[in-house]
């Protein structure tokens, strides 16, 4: 049987007891308000948190505020701030989420940890500029869609960095037709033909 990904993860013990917390508050949760897909539940650290941990290691490790929109059950906005915890960057972490149940579920757990971390329960295009130096989302729109938020609220300079599947040079090609950027694509460690994106200097074509 393959070694899980989880158990070869390199973080602190402070910060896997962090992560296995809010693990167990994830799985308590999900039954009620669908934060992940009931049949990742039993993957849960490999498929959510390590796909999560991985975005925090390859965006800039020096940003002011990291933003994480459709952050739904904290992924990756949360694991971010849990990895991030004792370090000086990013000083703020923003979760974006309309959804009001998850909102509360997002809530809960910062308290619940400790962590620093604001919660807005909104539209993301409803949102005031929120002068991100990183801005994250993971499973939440096609590549275009998520330009369109990245230039919303994301400061000149600044990183989006998004995770997509294995179609991601599709997705590249079709936001291409309305955006102009630099694009980064580093495979994921979850799954090899799948990508994470990083994008810098998004305008509009």
């Amino acid at each position: 049987m393959a070694r899980s990904l989880w158990a070869d993860l390199i973080v602190s013990c402070e910060t896997r007891h962090m992560l296995d917390s809010f693990a167990v508050r994830v799985a308590k949760w999900n039954p009620t308000i669908n934060l992940v897909s009931k049949g990742s539940v039993r993957n849960l650290m490999d498929r959510h948190f390590v796909d999560s941990v991985q975005l925090s290691e390859l965006a800039p490790v020096k940003c002011d505020h990291w933003v994480d929109v459709g952050s739904g059950g904290g992924f990756p906005g949360l694991v971010v701030a849990i990895c991030r915890h004792n370090s000086a960057f990013p000083s703020r972490v923003t979760l974006v989420e309309s959804d009001q149940r998850k909102a509360v579920f997002l809530r809960e757990s910062v308290r619940e940890l400790g962590l620093s971390v604001d919660v807005i329960s909104e539209r993301i295009d409803k949102v005031q500029f929120l002068a991100a130096d990183v801005l994250s989302a993971r499973a939440l729109a096609p590549l275009a869609t998520l330009c369109e938020y990245a230039s919303l609220h994301l400061k000149a300079g600044g990183t989006a960095v998004f995770p997509k599947g294995e179609n991601y040079q599709s997705e590249v090609t079709e936001a291409l037709v309305r955006w102009r950027f630099s694009v980064v694509a580093t495979p994921s460690v979850t799954e090899p033909k799948a990508a994470i994106l990083l994008l810098k200097d998004i305008t509009h074509a």
